[in-house]
C-alpha cells in the first residue's frame, strides 16, 4: 500500500492532506498521508479516557516504527490523560532521541482546518525568548492578523503582558517566576476573543497595545517580504521564504519559481529558519520547484516503514513543473527550528548538489522521521504516530543530531531581528549570499545537537507551549 493509495484512503477525512507533526514543547513538524483510520464506534462507550487510551495503545503497537522500544504492557490507570499515557508508551524512544515528543494525539477538526487554509486562532506573531536574558521579541508577524495591524512586526520586544493596563507583569517577573510555562500562559489560551495588553519596548519608550486573538489564516508565504529577486554585485538571486509546508503554499511556491524562471535565476535561497515542518507532499513539490535539470529517474526521497508494513514504503523521483528552475547554486536558511519536511528537502539536494548545496545559519533540529494520522472520528481524536522514516538518493538519513554534519557545505549566522527577512543587510541572508557567491564563511559548529538561532549572543529559541496546537507544531513560536 503506497503513498498514494494511504492519501486515497484518508482522502474524505483529510481532504486530501497528510497532517502535521512535531513535538510538544519542542518546535518541529512533519507530515505525511496515513493508512485508513480504524472504525468509530459510537460515543457513549468509546470516548471513556480508558477507551480512548486503548485505542491509541493499539495503534501505536501496529504501526510504530520503534516497536521494540514499547513497554510488554503498561496499565493505562495511572494516567490523567490519553496524551500522558501516549508520552509513557513512547518514552524508551524519546529517550534515545528518535522520538521527541513525535507521537501524539490532536483534534482532527483543528488540524484539519489549519492544514486545509492555515486557520488558527492567535494574535499572529512568532516569539523568540532569551532564556539568559529573560527577553521576548517578536520574529515575525503574519499578515491579516491582529498584531501586525496592530503595528507589532519583527523586531518588536514585549516587556510586559496583562489583562488590562492594570495589571501588566513584567516579562522578566514572569519568566522569573515560572519560565516558559508561566509566559505560554500569559498569553491565554488560543481562542478567538482572548484580549490582553502587551507592552513593547521603543527607541523612544514604551507603549501599550490591546489586542485580542482572531481567527484568521496564516499566510504560507508572506506576500511581504516571502519573495524576492535579490541583486547581488550584478547576480540575480532568487529568495523564497516558506513559513510551513501546507496545500495552500504551493500556489505561491509556483508563482515565485515562474518569476524566478522567466528572470534566468540560477541561484536560490530558501529560508527555512522557523519551519517546523508539514505536508511531506508540500515539501517534495518544493523540490519538484528546483528540478529542471533533474532525471525523471532522479529520487527527492525514500519513504521505509518497519518490515511488517513494507508494502508502503515508497520512492518519490522528481517531477518537473512548467515554472521549475535548474539553480547551479542553493543555499538553505536554517536554524534549530527548522525540522522535518524543511530538512526533508534540504537533504534530499546533497547527494547532487554536493558543496553547491550549503546550510546557512545553525545546525537543524534533526527529525528524520514522520507521522501517519490515525483517525477516530467520534472522539475528534487524531493519533499522530511516528511510523515511517525518511531517506534521500543516497540513503542518508537517521539525522536525528541535525543536518550540519552531512550538508555538502555550511556557513554559521546569527538570526538577526534588526532587519526584515530576505534583507541583504540581515545577517542570514547575507551570508547566504556569501555562499552563494563562493565568498568565503564559518562552517556550522556540529559540537551541539541543535543551535538557538542566534547562538553566539544569546540564548534565544522560538517560544512552544507544553501541548501546542496544530499551527504551533508547524509554525513554533506562533501566538
Amino acid at each position: 500500500m503506497g503513498r498514494s493509495l494511504l492519501t486515497a484512503a484518508l482522502a474524505l477525512a483529510l481532504a486530501g492532506c497528510g497532517g502535521t507533526a512535531a513535538p510538544a514543547g519542542s518546535s518541529t513538524g512533519g507530515i505525511t498521508p496515513g493508512p485508513s483510520p480504524s472504525p468509530s464506534p459510537t460515543p457513549t462507550a468509546t470516548c471513556s479516557l480508558r477507551a480512548r487510551q486503548d485505542w491509541a495503545a493499539a495503534q501505536i503497537r501496529e504501526w510504530y516504527l520503534f516497536p521494540q522500544t514499547l513497554p510488554a504492557t503498561l496499565d493505562p490507570t495511572p494516567y490523567a490523560t490519553v496524551s500522558d499515557y501516549i508520552d509513557a508508551l513512547t518514552a524508551t524512544a524519546r529517550g534515545q532521541g528518535r522520538d521527541r515528543f513525535f507521537t501524539y494525539l490532536t483534534s482532527i477538526a483543528s488540524e484539519d482546518a489549519y492544514l486545509n487554509s492555515g486557520s488558527t486562532a492567535a494574535f499572529g506573531i512568532r516569539l523568540q525568548t532569551d532564556s539568559v536574558a529573560r527577553r521576548v521579541f517578536v520574529a515575525d508577524a503574519y499578515e491579516n492578523a491582529p498584531a501586525l495591524a496592530a503595528g507589532i512586526d519583527r523586531g518588536a520586544e514585549i516587556i510586559g503582558i496583562g489583562t488590562s493596563e492594570t495589571d501588566v507583569k513584567t516579562v522578566d517577573s514572569i519568566l522569573a517566576g515560572g519560565g516558559a510555562a508561566a509566559l505560554t500562559d500569559a498569553f491565554g489560551p488560543t481562542t478567538a476573543g482572548v484580549t490582553r495588553v502587551l507592552r513593547l519596548a521603543s527607541g523612544t519608550g514604551t507603549r501599550d497595545v490591546t489586542i485580542t486573538k482572531a481567527d484568521f489564516s496564516i499566510e504560507a508565504v508572506s506576500p511581504r517580504y516571502g519573495v524576492q529577486i535579490l541583486d547581488d554585485g550584478g547576480t540575480k538571486v532568487g529568495y523564497v521564504n516558506l513559513r510551513t509546508f501546507i496545500s495552500p503554499a504551493e500556489p505561491a511556491l509556483r508563482n515565485a519559481f515562474a518569476s524566478f524562471r522567466a528572470a534566468g535565476i540560477t541561484r536560490v535561497i530558501v529560508d527555512l529558519r522557523y519551519n517546523g515542518g508539514g505536508l511531506v507532499s508540500t515539501a517534495e513539490y518544493l523540490a519538484d520547484l528546483m528540478g529542471d535539470n533533474r532525471f525523471a529517474s532522479d529520487v527527492i526521497d525514500y519513504t521505509t516503514y518497519r518490515p511488517e508494513k513494507s508494502s508502503s514504503n515508497q520512492t518519490r523521483a522528481f517531477r518537473r513543473q512548467s515554472q521549475s528552475v535548474a539553480p547551479m547554486k542553493l543555499a538553505f536558511i536554517g536554524t534549530g527550528d527548522t525540522a522535518s519536511a524543511s530538512e526533508l528537502v534540504i537533504n534530499a539536494f546533497t547527494p547532487y548538489f554536493k558543496a553547491n548545496s550549503a546550510l546557512i545559519g545553525t545546525n537543524t533540529f534533526g527529525k528524520p522521521v514522520g507521522q501517519i494520522p490515525l483517525d477516530r472520528a467520534a472522539c475528534d481524536d487524531r493519533l499522530r504516530v511516528v511510523a515511517f522514516a525518511t531517506e534521500n538518493a543516497d540513503r542518508q538519513g537517521g539525522y536525528f543530531n541535525g543536518l550540519a554534519s552531512t550538508v555538502g557545505a555550511s556557513c554559521a549566522a546569527s538570526d538577526e531581528l534588526l532587519y526584515p527577512m530576505g534583507d541583504p543587510r540581515e545577517n542570514s541572508t547575507r551570508i547566504a549570499l556569501d555562499s552563494l557567491a563562493g565568498r568565503s564563511c564559518t562552517a556550522i559548529s556540529t559540537a551541539a545537537k541543535t543551535q538557538t538561532a542566534s547562538a553566539s549572543a544569546s540564548k534565544r529559541s522560538l517560544l512552544m507551549p507544553n501541548r501546542p496546537d496544530p499551527a504551533q507544531r508547524d509554525l513554533p513560536g506562533t501566538f
